[in-house]
């Protein structure tokens, strides 16, 4: 297809990772007439999965909640590899035709809408060559973070050392780690999975932090899963998963209410996990509530059984410079390294990346509302999927799906062709993404506000969503069909 005569698409996800493959299995399954092209900018399916390749990469979060509600985890595996996980996506992708769907090497650089015709016009990078593409209904199944780079802050005295610097984002196939010294320069889930994954096989692994995050112990394996394992998946699946699903909206909403009970009960935890005597409140107490920032599952406590070993260790401090052969901390102290891991997180690019134009007028996401969190207002025939950050995120991705196939309903059945949210100026503001991670504070003035009440406000909460996302009314005087 030419500039001037473009291939159109029903509707036009972006990204194939585990948002967008969701997305194109929904559409596909019930919306079998609509033609669906899913364009993914990398080589391969996977997103997330399979662009991280560092030791032990896995979920944390429960696969009970991370699998698709509609498609059962295949095992009692509660906090699966990287792996597992990829394969799961893949196979599901080609149990629903999905994979016939993608379109590799397909970057999306912009998208316009036209009111007039009622489509978008999607610019698309395919290894250089300029292409486009028009849709009725343009779906951001991209993510929240930047594939390119991550989060790199600039160290004194980088340039000195003179071993190998990694950032797990980009994991080098070839680094060997075996018998050397190890340091992991951060607290997050990240970190607290990549230092037992490597110690052992690394003469020692140190996991150095600026402070402290709070670090759960959960089983590897599901215990209930284990004790339905014979009931038939289709029934066993759904109590497990609500089970999960209950226990974490009860911690979240206890830590919330009740800080100090959430908060003993971990560094109890910690003590009897960690060697007598061990500086538990220097490591492992965090100076925020439980849930602030997201909560660290370790499976089978494997970092606290590394430093009980004596194969990691954790150290609390600031970094004065590199040097060398290692770092100097604002303390005096000298870590000596010949690997450097910088796990000092993600850079957030929400909603693709790519440029939005509406009849002319670019959209400036950080002065638009979410509605629902998974609209823009103003912004028609246009959906996003940002999973939540206080529960596994394919939760609020199942729930985004189960919406924008009801609304593509509501469509064809009132013979409309356009549903836009309007803001209400009398809805106060809030952000987006209400948490204190640094890589959402760190973007938060390029995101879109949300509103103060329903169905603006998005709490967070997969009960009270499940009822006014699923199940909600979608003539709520907010969207405007035409």
């Amino acid at each position: 297809m030419t500039p001037e005569h473009p291939e159109h698409v029903d509707v036009i996800v972006v990204g194939a990772g585990l948002s967008g493959i969701g997305a194109a299995c929904q559409l596909t399954e019930r919306h079998p007439g609509k033609s669906v092209a899913v364009l993914e900018a990398r080589e391969a399916s996977g997103g997330t999965w399979d662009l991280f390749r560092y030791p032990g990469i896995r979920s944390d979060s429960d696969m009970f909640t991370f699998g698709y509600r509609w498609r059962p985890w295949p095992s009692d595996t509660a906090l699966a590899d990287g792996p597992l996980i990829l394969d799961y996506l893949r196979t599901v992708a080609r149990e629903y035709g999905v994979d016939e769907k993608i379109r590799y090497r397909h970057r999306v650089v912009g998208a316009s809408w036209d009111s007039a015709t009622s489509r978008w016009t999607v610019e698309v990078d395919v290894a250089g060559e300029r292409r486009v593409l028009t849709t009725s209904f343009l779906w951001s199944c991209g993510g929240y973070y930047d594939y390119e780079q991550g989060h790199a802050p600039e160290f004194p005295g980088a340039g000195d050392f003179r071993g190998e610097v990694v950032h797990p984002q980009f994991w080098p196939e070839d680094l060997d780690h075996a018998g050397k010294k190890v340091v992991v320069i951060g607290s997050g889930a990240t970190a607290v999975t990549l230092v037992p994954a490597m110690a052992g096989t690394a003469e020692h692994v140190t996991m150095l932090q600026r402070s402290p995050s709070y670090v759960a112990t959960r089983p590897g394996r599901d215990p209930l899963a284990r004790r339905l394992e014979k009931l038939p998946r289709a029934v066993a699946y759904p109590v497990i998963r609500w089970k999960n699903i209950l226990y974490a909206a009860a911690t979240f909403k206890l830590a919330r209410v009740r800080p100090a009970i959430v908060k003993k009960a971990l560094r109890d935890a910690a003590i009897r996990q960690l060697p007598e005597g061990y500086d538990v409140d220097r490591h492992f107490r965090p100076t925020y509530n439980p849930w602030d920032q997201r909560l660290c599952l370790v499976p089978d406590g494997d970092l606290f059984k590394a430093i009980r070993r004596g194969e990691a260790s954790v150290v609390t401090d600031t970094i004065e410079t590199f040097t060398e052969t290692g770092i100097r901390l604002t303390s005096g102290e000298e870590l000596e390294a010949d690997i450097i891991v910088t796990a000092t997180g993600l850079k957030l690019k929400p909603f693709g990346g790519f440029d939005l134009t509406v009849d002319g007028a670019a959209v400036k996401a950080h002065e638009t509302m979410a509605y629902k969190a998974l609209m823009l207002s103003g912004v028609p025939n246009f959906a996003f999927t940002i999973g939540y950050t206080n529960a596994s995120w394919t939760l609020k991705a199942d729930l985004v799906s189960d919406y924008v196939v009801r609304l593509l309903e509501h469509l064809d059945r009132t013979g409309t062709t356009r549903v836009v949210a309007e803001r209400d100026p009398e809805v106060g503001e809030r952000p987006l993404m209400d948490f204190q991670s640094g890589y959402i504070l760190r973007a938060l003035d390029d995101l879109p506000v949300q509103g103060d009440r329903a169905p603006w406000m998005l709490q967070q909460n997969y009960i009270t969503d499940l009822r006014t996302i699923r199940r909600g009314d979608l003539e709520d005087g907010v969207l405007q069909f035409s």
